[in-house]
This record gives structure tokens, C-alpha cells and sequence, in this order.
């Protein structure tokens, strides 16, 4: 599949290249080796208009010789073109050649071995800095939001890693200010790379269903403690996914289907819970631990300035109304209501 970037005001086609390394050096080698074989035919060929001042006469190695050395730039000046058409040659063919094997080595040598040499260097700097990051398997419609949503929460980009097989992708992920890696993350190799061991959390919307559940099988048996958020679509696999190991599975729509319903009992509904979902919104849902203050008292005396809604004890929820949300104990966790920034 070919992607497109836009290079000025031109919007060109890309497309990764199938040539493996070796053919890539090897055409590009006869490419100058060709250029170098015009060259000494020419040069053999006006060999009249050569002046050679060591025995006087130009055979077909010294044609060689002198292509090689004034191809190289080298010019001992042993053998020089003496008559203005072998002068002519040498202006505007020889030096076009030497410039173009100048830059076909220079390219090769950038490419194939500082360019691989300093990716992988700055890989390792990127990886021995990624501590406490954010895992994001999927740069599409969902993982884009998520991202934003992230950096608008606080989360600095650079604390983000990005993980995608689509280029196009990656380029606006690294815009952002994100890591990014171009791979598979269903596979282990790519997983190891993005150091998920050492993860705060991670986030998987592949765009389909069962390679997002490959994706949490993959990480949950590489870390099984980081926290995994995924994804899918079909409500028949949210049970799937929650037995591959992820930790909290989400259903978009599912999810707009509750917000359609909440919208026939009031319009307000809807758009109190978008508000609810996004830092941008006029409140926003905020989770913490109980702080030592709060012990004893009820959901509703909480210290923070928000409204408790929930209290999670021992894996159990339990409502603002209920008799568990009335005294506070060591290890429960809020769920409350702060003022956004909308």
C-alpha cells in the first residue's frame, strides 16, 4: 500500500521498498561501475587528445589510470588532455560523472551504515529513558483521541510510545512529540523493544477486534502487573478480551449507543457525559487513593473539593448511597467529580 507525503507544495507517492540490502548496493555499484566504463570508452576512444608525460604514449591502462584518478579527483597530472574536445569532455562529462559517484557512495554510506548506526544508537538512548511510559498499539481514530486526550491531561508526549505498522501514522504521532516504533505489536520482539515491562499503562485499538486481543495476549504474558486498556467492537468479544488479561475493556459503541439512549430522556444527558469523558469538558471524572484524613469519614466528606460518586473496595463498587461509602477505609479508591477546564 503506498502512502502519500507532501515535500513543499508538491504531494508525492511513497512506497516502502520490497529490494532487499544487498541488491540495493549491488545495482547501485554497477550504476558507477557503468558510469566509470562510459568515461574510459570516451577516453580510449580520443585517446589523440591525451598527452602522457612519463613514456609519451597513451595505452589502454593508462586510459584507465587517468579516468580512475580524474574520476576520484586525485590529478597527479602525469597524464593531462591536451586538445580543447578532450578538455571539453573532461568539463561537462567527466565532472557530472564524479559528482554522481561522489553522491551515490555518499547516499550508500549514509543509508546502509551511519543512518542504521545512528537509528539504532538513538534507539538505545529512547529505551534507557522509557520509565513510567505509555504503551499506544494503534495509531488510528481511537489511539489518536487517546493521545490527545492524554496530552491534554498532562501527559508529556515524549512519555508516549506509539506503535503501528502505517508509516503515515507514526509521521503524526512523531509530530506530536511522541516515540514512535514501526511494528507489529503482536509480536514479542516489538513489545520488548517499547521496554513494556517498565510501563505505566497501555492502550490497544488495532482497528480490529482479534488483533487487538492478540495484542493484550502478547502483553499480558510479557508484564503481567501494566494495567491494559483495549478496544473493541463487538460486544461478543469484550469477554475475549477480558480473558486475554486487559484490564479494561471499551466498547465505542456501545458506549454511543448509551449516550442516543440518554439523549431521549434529556438532551443535557449526553452532553453532560461527553463532558464527563473529556479534560476539556466543564467537569471531569478524577481517580485516587483515600487519603489518611478522609479515613472514617463518608464519600460525601471527601477532603479534595470534588464529589465522590464510587468507592472500589477489595474489587467491589460501591455507590455513594450505599452503607460501604459511609466510612472510608485504608486502601479504597475515589472515583469523584472534579471541576474541568472547559
Amino acid at each position: 500500500m503506498s502512502s502519500g507525503r507532501r515535500y513543499g507544495q508538491f504531494e508525492t507517492l511513497t512506497r516502502r521498498s520490497g529490494m532487499p540490502v544487498w541488491l540495493a548496493i549491488t545495482w547501485r555499484v554497477a550504476f558507477v561501475v557503468g558510469l566509470i566504463c562510459i568515461a574510459i570508452a570516451v577516453h580510449w576512444f580520443d585517446r589523440a587528445g591525451l598527452r602522457d608525460d612519463y613514456d609519451g604514449d597513451v595505452s589502454f591502462l593508462d586510459v584507465i589510470y587517468f579516468t580512475m584518478i580524474s574520476i576520484t579527483t586525485t590529478g597527479y597530472g602525469d597524464i593531462a588532455p591536451v586538445t580543447e574536445r578532450a578538455r571539453l569532455f573532461d568539463a561537462l562529462v567527466v565532472t557530472p560523472i564524479r559528482v554522481f559517484v561522489v553522491l551515490i557512495f555518499v547516499g550508500t554510506a549514509y543509508n546502509f551504515v551511519f543512518k542504521r548506526t545512528w537509528d539504532v544508537w538513538r534507539m538505545r538512548i529512547i529505551q534507557g529513558n522509557l520509565h513510567n511510559h505509555i504503551i499506544v498499539a494503534g495509531f488510528g481514530t481511537s489511539g489518536r483521541e487517546a493521545v490527545d486526550e492524554l496530552i491534554a491531561r498532562g501527559t508529556k508526549p515524549e512519555e508516549i510510545v506509539v506503535v503501528d505498522t502505517n508509516e503515515e501514522e507514526l509521521t503524526a504521532a512523531e509530530q506530536l512529540g511522541c516515540a514512535v516504533l514501526c511494528g507489529d505489536a503482536t509480536r514479542d520482539t516489538v513489545l520488548l523493544d517499547v521496554k513494556i515491562s517498565r510501563a505505566q499503562a497501555m492502550i490497544v485499538s488495532a482497528g480490529r477486534d482479534d488483533t487487538s486481543i492478540l495484542i493484550v495476549l502478547t502483553a499480558r504474558h510479557l508484564a503481567h502487573h501494566v494495567p491494559i486498556s483495549v478496544c473493541v467492537r463487538a460486544e461478543d468479544n469484550e469477554l475475549l478480551a477480558r480473558q486475554a488479561g486487559a484490564s479494561t475493556v471499551i466498547n465505542p459503541i456501545s458506549f454511543a449507543g448509551l449516550l442516543l439512549a440518554g439523549s431521549c430522556h434529556g438532551p443535557n444527558i449526553s452532553d453532560y457525559l461527553s463532558d464527563l469523558a473529556s479534560i476539556h469538558g466543564r467537569v471531569k471524572l478524577a481517580q485516587r487513593d483515600v487519603t489518611q484524613e478522609e479515613l472514617g469519614r463518608s464519600l460525601a466528606d471527601i477532603t479534595s473539593g470534588g464529589l465522590g460518586v464510587r468507592v472500589y473496595r477489595d474489587g467491589k463498587a460501591f455507590g455513594f448511597w450505599e452503607d460501604e461509602s459511609q466510612s472510608l477505609q485504608v486502601g479504597d479508591t475515589i472515583v469523584e467529580i472534579m471541576p474541568g477546564n472547559g
